[in-house]
C-alpha cells in the first residue's frame, strides 16, 4: 500500500499557510507548542455547537492572538458581544495569560472539509444511514463549486460486529499533486454502537507558481477586492455635442 500523509502538513510552506505563527528561542518552543493544542482542544470542545473550521494562532511580544474561523459567529459572539468576552476570560484563566479573540465567518460552509465532516458525523449520531449521509454530503459540496470531494467513513458502520471502512468519490482528488489545493478534515462521531471516524478530502483547483490555498473566510466589508463603488468617468459635453451636430 502507498502510505498516507496528512494533505495539510504535505503542502505547509508551499501552498498553505501555518496554523500558529510565531518565533520562540529553544527554551520557549515547547511550552509555546503545547500551549497552542491546549487552546485548541479546549476552544474546539466550547464552541463546538458554532462549526469552528480552524483555530488560528499568532503571537507577537507578549500578544496571543487567537482567530476562530467558524460557520456561526453569531453563536461566538453572542448578544452585544457577551459569548466572546466570556470565552477570552475563560482561555485567559485557562493559559495563565491575556489573550485578544477574533472571529471570523467562513466564506463557503460545503467547500470546507472540516465542517462537512462534522455534519456527517452529526447525522451519523442521529442514526441516519451512512451512504445517504455521504452521499448527500458530496452532492452539495459538488454543487458548491469545487472540483472533487472523496468521503470514507470507518468503524462499525449499520451496528455491525465487524469493523469496517467505506468510502465515495466524486470529481479527482490529486493527493501527490502539491500544487493542488486539497483540503482535509476530519471528525468522529459518537454512536451507541461505538466510534465513527469520518474523513473528507476536497479539491478546489491546482494553483499557480506563487499562488496560496483559498483561507475560505469572509473579508470584512470594504477590505475586499471587489469592484464595487467604482465609477464609470464621465464623457467631456465637448465630444456630445460634436456628436449631435
Amino acid at each position: 500500500m502507498g502510505q498516507k500523509t496528512h494533505p495539510t502538513g504535505f503542502r505547509v510552506g508551499i501552498i498553505q499557510n501555518w496554523a500558529s505563527t510565531w518565533y520562540a528561542k529553544w527554551k520557549d518552543y515547547k511550552t509555546f507548542v503545547a500551549e497552542d493544542a491546549k487552546i485548541r482542544k479546549f476552544v474546539k470542545k466550547k464552541l463546538y455547537a458554532a462549526g469552528v473550521s480552524k483555530i488560528l494562532i499568532s503571537r507577537k511580544a507578549q500578544n496571543t492572538t487567537i482567530t476562530v474561523v467558524t460557520a456561526k459567529p453569531g453563536i461566538v459572539v453572542g448578544r452585544g458581544g457577551q459569548g466572546i468576552d466570556e470565552l477570552r476570560q475563560e482561555v485567559t484563566k485557562y493559559i495563565g495569560k491575556p489573550v485578544i479573540i477574533n472571529v471570523v465567518e467562513v466564506a463557503r460552509i460545503d467547500a470546507d472539509a472540516q465542517l462537512v465532516a462534522e455534519s456527517i458525523a452529526q447525522q451519523l449520531e442521529k442514526r441516519i444511514a451512512f451512504r445517504r449521509a455521504m452521499k448527500q454530503a458530496m452532492q452539495r459540496t459538488m454543487r458548491s463549486g469545487v472540483q472533487g470531494i472523496k468521503v470514507m467513513v470507518s468503524g462499525r458502520l449499520g451496528g455491525a460486529e465487524i469493523a469496517r471502512s467505506e468510502w465515495a468519490k466524486e470529481g479527482r482528488i490529486p493527493l501527490q499533486t502539491l500544487r493542488a489545493d486539497v483540503d482535509y478534515g476530519f471528525a468522529e462521531a459518537d454512536t451507541i454502537m461505538g466510534k465513527i471516524g469520518v474523513k473528507v478530502w476536497i479539491f478546489k483547483g491546482n494553483l499557480m507558481p506563487g499562488e496560496k490555498a483559498d483561507q475560505n473566510i469572509k473579508l470584512k466589508s470594504g477590505k475586499d477586492n471587489s469592484e464595487k463603488g467604482v465609477r464609470r468617468p464621465r464623457r467631456s459635453r465637448n465630444v456630445d455635442s460634436t456628436s449631435q451636430s
